[in-house]
């Protein structure tokens, strides 16, 4: 009987675009996941399919190579292809896709897939490969195979996540640690507004903001970004504002962390509608249905709220009294109305467990 591999989606409590600059980030893994049914091939093929779309993609694991496969599939597929050009004996599999991870929404679907289809292929060819290992060789083939120059925060969550937590990650030196976060027990919840708006030049607008970094980080004589304590004043204003969304992110998250730790949940929230602001106004990655649920959400009573994501579409997240969760979320909707706006699909989410062998 084939076996089934399950890797979570993800939420980043906060830490946005922090990670390719070496920062730190703190998600915690979603309930919604994507299982990959796998067995092994004795024929050199590679063979995926998905119950949510149609057809089928087949190809030679030999004649894996960036462009080969695309869509949906290259995901699976440049997993295969990464962990051969690693010099992993890595051979052919039938693989069948499912999940309930909302595609589109910056939950990170695609990292969802690669971590599952990693544990699976690794686990089938009896590989000793740890997750850190694992979640860096997942981005390499989002970053070389797909094309995405993702940073390692969303395979690492699905990954390393632990259930009731939030996971810390500090980008550059990998040093992980497990905050607790249980809102619930503070008569608080984590609620999930996706706005469903649709992601506008997502793919050239993350290259941009990385590259602005980069850039920024070698006029300043840095390695990166994580290394600043203070936002320099004599950068041109774009560089600026990039800047100060890093450096600032940066310090919300170990703020946040603090407060955490602390069992002040509450007090979080400022955080996060500073850092929503920061995004909107100095990182310019968020959308007018971003803004408003935002808006909405701190004017019906949310203690804090931010989009969440790359942004230009997807996800807000709110911390809300339990009790007044229903409310907020009609807020949201009205709001959505009134400006025209397609209606958002709102959820509770809680803090799961990493990627795992489910049988």
């Amino acid at each position: 009987m084939a076996d089934v591999w399950v890797a979570p989606g993800r939420i980043n409590l906060i830490g946005e675009h922090t990670d390719y600059n070496d920062g730190f980030v703190l998600p915690i893994a979603l309930p919604h996941a994507v299982r990959v049914t796998a067995v092994r091939r004795d024929d050199g093929v590679l063979r995926v399919r998905s119950r949510q779309q149609d057809g089928v993609t087949e190809v030679a694991v030999a004649d894996l190579a960036p462009g080969v496969v695309t869509g949906w599939a290259a995901y699976v597929a440049g997993v295969v292809w990464v962990l051969r050009e690693a010099g992993y004996d890595v051979g052919g599999f039938d693989l069948v896709v499912d999940g309930d991870v909302p595609l589109g929404a910056g939950l990170s679907s695609s990292a969802a897939l690669e971590s599952a289809t990693a544990l699976a292929v690794a686990d089938l060819s009896t590989l000793d490969i740890d997750r850190f290992r694992l979640a860096h060789l997942a981005q390499r083939a989002e970053n070389d195979f797909v094309g995405m120059p993702c940073g390692i925060m969303d395979q690492s969550a699905s990954l390393l996540a632990r259930e009731g937590h939030a996971l810390l990650l500090d980008t550059r030196t990998l040093d992980t640690a497990h905050i607790p976060f249980h809102v619930a027990a503070a008569g608080l919840t984590l609620l999930v507004v996706d706005t469903r708006a649709a992601h506008r030049l997502v793919d050239g607008e993350y290259a941009a903001r990385r590259a602005a970094c980069h850039k920024a980080a070698e006029v300043l004589g840095v390695p990166a970004l994580r290394d600043l304590t203070e936002v320099p004043t004599d950068l041109p204003d774009e560089l600026l504002r990039r800047v100060r969304h890093v450096v600032t992110e940066n310090r919300r998250v170990l703020d946040v962390v603090d407060l955490l730790r602390a069992g002040d949940f509450r007090a979080i929230g400022p955080l996060l509608t500073a850092s929503h602001e920061s995004l909107r106004d100095d990182y310019e990655v968020t959308v007018p249905e971003l803004d408003v649920a935002v808006e909405a959400l701190v004017a019906s009573g949310a203690h804090g709220a931010r989009m969440t994501g790359g942004g230009f579409g997807g996800c807000v997240i709110a911390l809300v009294d339990t009790a007044r969760v229903d409310g907020c979320m009609a807020a949201v909707r009205e709001a959505f109305a009134r400006n025209g706006f397609t209606a958002p699909e709102c959820f509770t989410a809680t803090a799961a467990a990493g990627a795992r062998r489910e049988r």
